[in-house]
């Protein structure tokens, strides 16, 4: 591999509206990072997002930040049919890449950027931010000291209202759909919980039009005996819940906003009748991925989400799909 040194330049593809908070912002404040350079197809905007960021350098192709010399690293926050293409590009083109979730459009894409990612040399990240936040890493300390005896089941939510239905994320076309979008994080956490990888017994899709969902709910088996049930949804009755439960043989862990800590959260223990309550780190959740990307770039330090962990999420979407009666997503072409 070739040596990278600090601070790591990262290229942005795409003015996305994620990026500030996911990437910019955070760079501020991890000084292994800074972002130099953009690519938009709409120079304008591209042009406009650079001055409001200050980020030197725009490029009017997505190519062309690729053969940015300057550029270490890209970020890949663009639509969901698009992750796979063009992290496998960026790859090609000798970059590492911190990716947005969902990973890529379905499991068998994202066995394939895997293979090539473990091929590369360079580093491959899936931005499940809230991995790397201390809230996660306590919940899980938690279970595996087992303070609420052996896991019999786990139920996830993340709901959120977005009633803009023209909104990409509604795109099927885009591999879009609430499972994709809300659901790929529910699904996460479900096995992170649940501590192994899990078989889709069943699901229900509620759709917006034939072909994506508005709202999925999901129940899982996992090799030890342990069941789970996954709530995601973008426009459904839940407007809003974002939380993790799991139910143990001697108690339960609750988990407040295990996915944005940072605004609220709050982990709750129960046991023999009694609770605790505790709360950890307010720093963003975005901070601890960036500088745990910066890590593994520069210090050969080991990921929570690498293309490995990607593949095994998408394999659960794909099954809640098929079990919903539906087609996994398909890569835009």
């Amino acid at each position: 591999m070739t040596t990278t040194t600090a601070p790591l330049r990262f290229g942005i593809l795409g003015a996305a509206r994620i990026a500030p908070a996911a990437l910019i912002r955070p760079a501020r404040h991890v000084a292994d990072a800074r972002v130099v350079a953009v690519a938009a197809r709409d120079r304008d905007k591209a042009t406009r997002f650079a001055a409001k960021h200050d980020i030197a350098t725009v490029h009017t192709s997505y190519d062309a930040l690729l053969a940015d010399p300057d550029v270490d690293a890209i970020y890949n926050p663009l639509p969901n049919g698009l992750h796979g293409k063009w992290t496998r590009a960026a790859l090609a083109a000798g970059k590492h890449v911190l990716c947005e979730k969902p990973f890529t459009a379905n499991a068998d894409e994202a066995a394939e950027v895997a293979a090539v990612a473990a091929s590369s040399g360079r580093v491959v990240m899936e931005a499940f931010h809230y991995r790397y936040h201390p809230l996660a890493q306590r919940a899980r300390a938690i279970l595996d000291a087992g303070e609420i005896g052996r896991v019999r089941h786990v139920e996830t939510w993340l709901c959120f209202p977005l009633p803009m239905f023209s909104d990409i994320r509604y795109n099927h076309a885009l591999a879009g759909g609430a499972l994709m979008d809300a659901g790929c994080y529910a699904v996460n956490m479900a096995r992170f919980f649940g501590g192994e990888e899990p078989e889709v017994t069943s699901a229900t899709a509620k759709l917006r039009t034939p072909d994506v969902d508005r709202a999925m709910r999901a129940e899982l088996r996992f090799p030890s005996g342990h069941t789970g049930t996954v709530h995601c949804s973008m426009w459904s009755s839940t407007l809003l819940r974002i939380f993790a439960r799991v139910v143990g043989e001697s108690g339960e862990l609750r988990v407040t906003n295990p996915v944005m800590p940072q605004l609220w959260h709050k982990l709750v223990v129960k046991k023999n009748g009694e609770g605790r309550v505790e709360r950890v780190s307010k720093r963003p959740t975005y901070e601890f991925q960036l500088q745990a990307f910066c890590d593994s770039v520069l210090r050969g330090a080991p990921l929570l989400t690498p293309p490995s962990d990607a593949v095994a999420n998408m394999r659960v979407i794909d099954a809640i799909y098929r079990a919903a009666g539906m087609h996994p997503r398909v890569p835009c072409s």
